[in-house]
């Protein structure tokens, strides 16, 4: 499930002992090793801790942020084999209280954050300390984020040389030709060929479960008895994993954002429902922008805006802006404005600029930049596919993509075959697949938690995060009604960010679900 590292509305994250048995499987079943493997380099890993000192040059992180490594085995299965270091940054908690200078605060520990993905990295996550919404968290924990097993700087995969990733202008067909299909399933699996020739076998290590004994291994490298953990995005996936597999090991946990853990939806299942819930943001933006038709000039109703956009696709397509912004380009430009409300008014400012014959706002926002590392976004695509290619078996016919896809295109074009175009290296993949585990966890065996949604987010659909709800025993979600930014954890909702705090600083839940009014609209800008 396609996710971009999330954004919160303040400001972005800024581009001991043995470990517990799991819970799942039995001493010889299925998982066996693994566990065995994971308790024995969480044990290494609690005996070496972390050397944190500078962070690496490549990162361009400021000097307060400290970095340090976290080995862990490429196997699990065989923890003496060969393994892999994950870089970790931190800051340390300010013990400061923000509303009196005067006053310590109480150190909690450590916070561990994942942004999401896969194939994003946390290391820019501690800086959200300087964020007025995050201090009171920054200033009782250690804000820890990392980079994931293939992430970069973390063992870093490929599975194509970076100079010939990004591409040029693109056409974004609706209604793709049968001639059209053909050369993208050519393309998916040449690219799914290529991440198996470049990893070889260590290609099937990465996979969720182990970015979930990831997580249980930095746990005790940190000297943290209990991990206090907040996951957003494909980060909340993860952290039901860890919740399954390591029950008691878990002290607080929040889910911002929630994929849809129901195993028999990773991930074939979830990004239909993904493509389909971005057609109904696709249509909240364009009411917005018909709502601000003074400003723009692109249409008083979502049908007009509609036509205003196909005109922008067709003169594109026809001569592409800059020579990097084809009709693809523009389509991702706008598909991220269906991730975060404060892209509106920027894409709708280049949207009608374009149409009025000034092409450079649509450059600046939707080109190919030269100071952009191909390196980074490689990785970072290599990553996303290998974790959800590994994770679950998914189609390979491609005749069965084609006619799934086709009939929700009828009622959903706007992201339905971007979306399969991004996926479908998983049908042609080469390595094992793994059986989703399936989450549960009843009354006690997991202290409460707390779960963040926005009802009409488009990345995670809300039905997400009601699933996870109900296979969390104790879990309770808070609702932000109406609205549709993924992520909203230390945003501009304070109603949101007061049950976030209360949970992370005291402890403390909501007696039962509840929900917060929607963040204000975005500001037109002329």
């Amino acid at each position: 499930m396609r996710a971009a590292a999330l954004y919160s509305a303040a400001g972005s994250l800024l581009l001991t002992t043995l470990a517990a048995a799991p819970a799942a499987g039995t001493p010889d079943g299925p998982g066996a090793a693994e566990a065995r493997g994971t308790a024995v380099a969480a044990e290494r890993a609690a005996a070496a801790g972390i050397e944190f000192g500078r962070c690496p040059r490549a990162e361009d992180l400021p000097a307060g942020v400290r970095c340090g490594t976290v080995t862990v085995p490429l196997d699990y299965a065989h923890p003496d084999g060969k393994r892999i270091e994950l870089t970790v940054s931190r800051v340390r908690a300010t013990r400061e209280d923000p509303d009196d200078h005067r006053r310590e605060v109480p150190r909690q520990g450590a916070l561990l954050h994942n942004p999401g993905g896969p194939g994003s990295s946390g290391l820019y996550f501690p800086l959200v300390g300087m964020v007025p919404e995050w201090k009171r968290i920054a200033a009782a924990y250690d804000l820890v984020g990392y980079a994931p097993r293939g992430v970069a700087p973390s063992a870093p995969l490929s599975c194509q040389d970076p100079g010939d990733f990004v591409e040029g202008p693109r056409a974004a067909p609706t209604r793709p030709t049968d001639a059209y299909k053909k050369q993208r399933a050519a393309e998916a699996e040449a690219y799914a060929r290529g991440c198996a020739d470049r990893a070889g076998e260590a290609l099937r290590h990465y996979h969720s479960l182990n970015n979930a004994r990831d997580l249980e291994v930095v746990r005790a490298a940190l000297g943290e008895e209990r991990l206090t953990f907040m996951g957003a995005s494909y980060g909340t996936y993860l952290g039901a994993l860890y919740a399954e597999l390591f029950p008691s090991r878990v002290r607080r946990m929040v889910f911002d954002s929630v994929v849809n853990p129901d195993p028999e939806r990773v991930w074939y299942r979830n990004n239909l429902a993904q493509s389909e819930a971005f057609e109904d943001r696709w249509t909240d933006f364009k009411k917005w922008i018909a709502g601000h038709d003074a400003v723009y000039g692109l249409g008083d109703t979502p049908q007009e805006v509609q036509k205003s956009y196909e005109e922008a696709s067709a003169r594109l397509a026809a001569e592409p802006a800059g020579g990097t912004v084809g009709p693809a380009q523009l389509q991702g430009a706008m598909l991220k404005a269906g991730y975060y409300d404060d892209y509106w008014p920027h894409r709708a400012e280049a949207l009608s600029a374009y149409l009025e014959g000034n092409p450079q706002p649509l450059i600046d926002q939707a080109g190919t930049h030269p100071e952009e590392s191909a390196v980074e976004s490689e990785n970072s695509r290599a990553v996303y596919s290998a974790v959800e290619c590994n994770d679950a078996p998914w189609p390979a016919d491609f005749e069965v993509w084609d006619r799934d896809n086709t009939r929700l295109a009828s009622r959903a074009p706007f992201e339905t075959w971007d979306n399969v175009w991004t996926n479908l290296p998983c049908a042609y993949w080469r390595a094992p697949r793994q059986e989703p585990l399936d989450v549960r966890t009843g009354p006690g065996e997991l202290p409460p938690t707390l779960v963040l949604a926005a009802e009409r987010d488009a990345a995670t659909p809300y039905e997400g995060a009601l699933e996870l709800r109900r296979r969390l025993s104790g879990s309770v979600l808070v609702t932000e009604r109406d609205t549709g930014t993924h992520g909203v954890a230390g945003g501009p909702n304070a109603c949101v960010n007061g049950h976030l705090e209360a949970y992370l600083l005291q402890g403390r839940l909501p007696a039962r679900d509840t929900s917060c009014a929607p963040r204000p609209a975005p500001e037109p800008r002329a």
